[in-house]
């Protein structure tokens, strides 16, 4: 990893003597558009210019939180620095320290790099290259947990209501969790028996199957929301959040049917960014929790978590016999590489060697 400081900045926000109090230059709330205050003539505090600057490359809520948190923890490491004191040397302690004393995954490693990276490249306009000298997690090489068929249904017949058809679409579709709760009314193609993810990992977007035993129950689940975004924008709250600048370039579209969640929260709340009163997606903690919950019921031994549906969909299909390009394809992994795991699993358990003990 190559990182680089020159000192080629000139943020007046990000000055000593902000820092010299914290909250002064973390700021309390997120600035709409991290411009100086009309009224007081002082700077955008450090962590506004983050996330404005977070928000004019669109990326997403969740890591605005993940690089705020993380640039918030290396400031409190060195003992509330100022970003712009620190070089290559302080970043490196901080990764060491979260390998070394927090024994932290090697994705979780990364993600901090990365927050930090865009801290001082995008942000401070500090360019970085020279070698960052850190101990690195190791990264683990776990064999997915996956269920049998008949454990996946067992743990399915154990949910009920709009989690179970929640559950259903992860097992029968291979969606990651958000990728299910995030689902728009327009991205189900009944006709066609497939279903359009749109954004996924990567900002990718892929088809995948629709299974036809889900279409029924999918479709009476629909009206019901129908009826309760009707019940919405009689009372001026029927807008939902519309990605990128979707909503500026198509003003109308925010209160059409087409882009309502499929699975909607059960209550209204204020946008973290606008401060707008809509109704998000359902909240994905509620099936985790659901998910867990009937495993323990369906008495199954290893951890089950809402992933897990997703490792099975691969396992089942390959065990079927399909092409693992085209599980590659269903799943929207980049590098089939990522997918050869499933094939791997499929090999454990005397699946594909027979055990010397078994022999006559």
């Amino acid at each position: 990893m190559t990182i680089r400081l020159s000192h080629r900045w000139s943020l007046v926000a990000c000055s000593r003597r902000d820092y010299a109090e914290p909250a002064h230059l973390l700021g309390t709330r997120p600035s709409k558009h991290c411009e100086p205050d009309a009224m007081t003539d002082q700077p955008p505090k450090l962590l506004d210019l983050v996330r404005s600057m977070i928000r004019t490359r669109q990326y997403s809520i969740r890591t605005e939180e993940a690089y705020v948190a993380w640039i918030k923890r290396f400031i409190a490491f060195h003992g509330r620095q100022h970003p712009r004191d620190l070089g290559a040397a302080h970043i490196e302690a901080f990764l060491s320290h979260l390998a070394v004393e927090q024994h932290v995954a090697a994705s979780t490693q990364n993600q901090a790099l990365s927050a930090l990276l865009f801290l001082y490249r995008e942000v401070l306009r500090m360019d970085l290259d020279l070698r960052v000298n850190a101990v690195r997690a190791k990264r683990s090489q776990r064999v997915p947990t996956v269920l049998t068929h008949p454990e996946a249904c067992a743990v399915l017949a154990c949910m009920e209501g709009l989690h179970q058809l929640m559950a259903k679409l992860l097992y029968g579709s291979g969606l990651r969790l958000m990728e299910c709760v995030r689902l728009r009314v327009k991205d189900l193609r009944f006709d066609m028996q497939e279903i359009v993810v749109r954004e996924g990992k990567g900002q990718k977007d892929r088809v995948t199957m629709l299974p036809a035993r889900l279409v029924d129950p999918l479709q009476e689940h629909l009206h019901r929301v129908e009826r309760l975004w009707l019940k919405d924008l009689a009372a001026g709250y029927g807008a939902v959040y519309l990605p990128a600048a979707l909503d500026r370039k198509y003003p109308t579209a925010a209160t059409t049917w087409g882009w309502q969640y499929v699975f909607p929260a059960q209550r209204q709340s204020r946008d973290p960014r606008t401060n707008h009163l809509r109704r998000h997606h359902a909240d994905e903690s509620g099936l985790q929790k659901a998910v867990r919950a009937a495993a323990k019921l369906a008495r199954i031994v290893p951890p089950v978590g809402c992933h897990t549906f997703r490792h099975s969909f691969a396992t089942r299909l390959l065990e079927q016999g399909y092409d693992i390009r085209t599980v590659q394809e269903l799943l929207g992994h980049a590098d089939v590489k990522t997918t050869m795991i499933y094939a791997h699993v499929l090999r454990r358990g005397g699946r594909a060697v027979r055990s010397p003990i078994d022999e006559d």
